[in-house]
């Protein structure tokens, strides 16, 4: 830059500040007044129907050498009667095999052309550089016409899903959005319909087929097209893979609307041994996609809870009170029904605590105008939201769809900062009192029953707690335990089943050999004890150690491949200690452990005597051990960590005879949506292990 020109700036600086000065008219005590909200221009897209009635929506980007296609089954949703899961099942199932293709060969070819393709029970996306893009419609169109739905994926996905519904048992957050769609939709609505094992069970190859053969019409369907390619281009590969698509007839469905109770119901989950409460407060709205109320209703949610912070449930839970991680709420369009929830994770002692302050801001948006700083702040928000995300076409190519597939205005979005902009204190108040429902709701609590459960009742327009399981079915108590039966018999029973306590005491080292799995990933693990005090455990693969961990009988470490060993804590050694010892169920008093018969419940169809463990630290563990056979078959372990409540369930699927002796065989640890099994398949007793192995490094 030449020197005069920085002269001429610096004289028009000194003109602004002058300009800005006290003898200007600017007024810094009063806010600037909001300008016009601005106009938006959305990008433009072309639309066409094939003469079968499939609607295509073509958004030109091209900016980068890519196309996406993503096809919308439009259509109601459905009760599965016995069979839930078979909607999503199918719509999983879509791209694991066709009449040509394996799912190998599917897979094999979407990566050859370093393409994406995906399927649900409501459509497929696929996405791909425009070079490939016929070879992707190929694929995409053989997936959607010839699907083959074959036995052996069908038999792999119902194994994935059943193991996901174990770990569910156990989860607080999955028990809890089980109840709250159950209270709010009722069973005999698609939305309230849960999957079980027996469901999944149910389904059958002819099952996934039939629903195929009966929802995808391309006469309820839209193809959305993004990216490097014109609408003419669009049509003619369109034409050339979904021409031959024939349209027919679809199922329609009407369902009776669930509506909200007449009075605040407390609908209670017990969860053995938890930590924490999982409160949802919850009913359904009659809010439509796109409704006149949407915007405003929008703005009064965020400014309840929709926000991250902001929200006056997170400022008050949160940061107020300190009862919770993170508290939230949102109000949900729905083209059939719409639904309102609040909730957050708090400590077992303020559960009924935190329903106070959750009713109270929910009055409070009803009774109280916001005030117009906070309106303001939130509305702001958004508006930044809305304007990032105009950088997507893809956000061009799902509004486009919302307008074609819900009939909304054709300048919905075009005006939608207009909208926003217009939204009043009044509306904020009249969006409140129309779709907050504090005296009418269904507030659904997941935790543990002794600590928490008496304390709801005065939130219960009946004044009682209903109880429930994880399905919505009415709750039903353990059943009390033999009169003169304790928890020393049934460990002693336990000890008996496992091959008596003479047998055991007489071993005086071991070695157990398995594979430990999770997901995809099988590693080796092994086992040693000896002299009921000296533990150590090894995981590793292809004979390197990835985790270790090691006791020799005075100090323990945790060893993890690449990091520093870590010294284990007293509660850790006390925990190998008892790894290391056969008999520990009979020296519980040693630990500094207790146990007390709760009584008898069922754990997956068996009778089980309920043990509630009490360590020396306070923790609870609650074991289940067979009624018939004796042996231990469950155990749960709570603890509660900065993303909530996490239960450890560990199931021990089979035992086996090692040399007189049972021994777990086939273990299933779940925490979370994790799941791990672990399998044994060689067990030695007293056998000469050397110190060196339990060496601490």
């Amino acid at each position: 830059m030449k020197k005069y020109s920085l002269h001429i700036l610096s004289l028009a600086l000194v003109a602004i500040l002058a300009a800005c000065s006290g003898n200007s008219k600017l007024n810094r005590a009063v806010a600037p007044e909001a300008g016009p909200a601005p106009k938006i221009q959305l990008g433009d897209y072309s639309t066409f129907t094939l003469e079968n009635g499939l609607k295509v929506i073509v958004v030109e980007n091209h900016k980068l050498p890519k196309v996406s296609y993503q096809l919308t089954i439009d259509r109601d949703p459905i009760l599965e009667l016995g069979k839930a899961g078979m909607v999503n099942m199918a719509g999983d199932l879509l791209g694991c095999g066709t009449a040509q293709r394996s799912k190998a060969e599917i897979d094999e070819a979407i990566d050859f052309i370093g393409a994406n393709l995906s399927t649900s029970s409501t459509g497929i996306f696929g996405t791909s550089l425009k070079k490939h893009s016929d070879a992707l419609l190929q694929i995409f169109a053989e997936v959607l016409l010839a699907p083959s739905f074959p036995e052996e994926e069908i038999e792999k996905l119902r194994k994935q899903l059943i193991s996901g519904l174990a770990s569910a048992k156990t989860s607080a957050n999955e028990i809890s959005a089980n109840i709250s769609s159950v209270m709010t939709y009722g069973k005999d609505h698609p939305y309230g319909e849960l999957q079980t094992e027996e469901t999944i069970d149910n389904i059958t190859r002819e099952d996934l087929l039939s629903f195929y053969n009966a929802y995808f019409k391309p006469n309820t369907a839209y193809l959305v097209v993004v990216g490097d390619i014109t609408a003419d281009e669009a049509k003619a590969q369109v034409e050339k893979y979904f021409g031959d698509w024939k349209k027919g007839g679809v199922p329609k469905h009407n369902y009776a609307q669930p509506a909200p109770p007449k009075g605040n119901r407390i609908c209670f989950v017990p969860l053995q041994g938890a930590v924490q409460s999982v409160i949802n407060i919850t009913y359904p709205v009659d809010l439509k996609v796109g409704s006149q109320d949407a915007i405003a209703a929008s703005v009064m949610n965020s400014i309840l809870g929709g926000g991250v912070f902001s929200g006056r449930l997170m400022q008050n839970l949160r940061e107020d009170k300190a009862y919770t991680y993170g508290a939230r709420s949102s109000l949900n369009p729905d083209k059939i029904v719409g639904s309102f929830d609040a909730g957050a994770s708090v400590r077992n002692e303020v559960t009924d605590s935190a329903i106070v302050q959750f009713l109270y801001e929910m009055e409070r948006m009803i009774k109280e105008p916001v005030a117009d700083t906070t309106l303001t702040f939130v509305k702001n928000g958004m508006n930044g939201n809305f304007a990032r995300s105009l950088e997507s076409p893809e956000t061009i190519a799902r509004f486009a769809l919302n307008i074609e597939r819900y009939g909304l205005p054709k300048d919905y979005y075009n005006t939608y900062l207009e909208k926003l902009a217009a939204v009043s204190i009044q509306d904020v108040q009249a969006m409140a009192t129309k779709y907050i429902k504090p005296g009418n709701a269904y507030i659904t609590v997941v935790g543990n029953r002794e600590e928490v459960a008496d304390k709801l009742s005065v939130f219960a327009a009946s004044g009682k707690v209903e109880l429930y399981d994880m399905y919505g079915n009415e709750w039903k108590d353990i059943r009390p335990a033999p009169e003169g039966l304790s928890a020393q018999n049934v460990l002693e029973n336990y000890i008996k089943a496992t091959g008596g306590s003479e047998k055991l005491a007489s071993v005086k080292s071991f070695s157990q050999k398995g594979t430990f799995a999770a997901g995809p990933m099988t590693m080796e693990m092994t086992q040693k004890m000896k002299d009921n005090s000296k533990y150590v455990m090894e995981i590793g693969q292809a004979g390197m150690i990835i985790m270790k961990q090691v006791y020799d009988g005075q100090k323990g470490a945790n060893i993890q491949m690449g990091m520093p060993a870590q010294p284990m804590s007293d509660e850790e050694i006390k925990n190998v200690q008892m790894q290391a010892d056969l008999l520990a169920e009979l020296n519980y008093k040693k630990y500094g452990f207790n146990a007390e018969l709760k009584g008898i419940d069922k754990v997956e169809g068996k009778d089980a005597y309920v043990l509630e463990v009490t360590k020396s630290d306070g923790s609870i563990q609650t074991d289940y051990y067979d009624v018939s056979t004796g042996l231990k078959i469950q155990s749960l372990v709570s603890e509660e960590t900065p993303m909530g409540s996490i239960t450890t369930t560990t199931l021990i699927k089979s035992y086996k005879d090692f040399g007189g002796i049972k021994m777990p065989d086939c273990i299933q640890q779940i925490v979370g949506p994790q799941t791990v099994e672990i399998r044994i398949n060689e067990v030695q007793f007293n056998v000469n292990l050397p110190d060196s192995d339990f060496k601490v490094d």
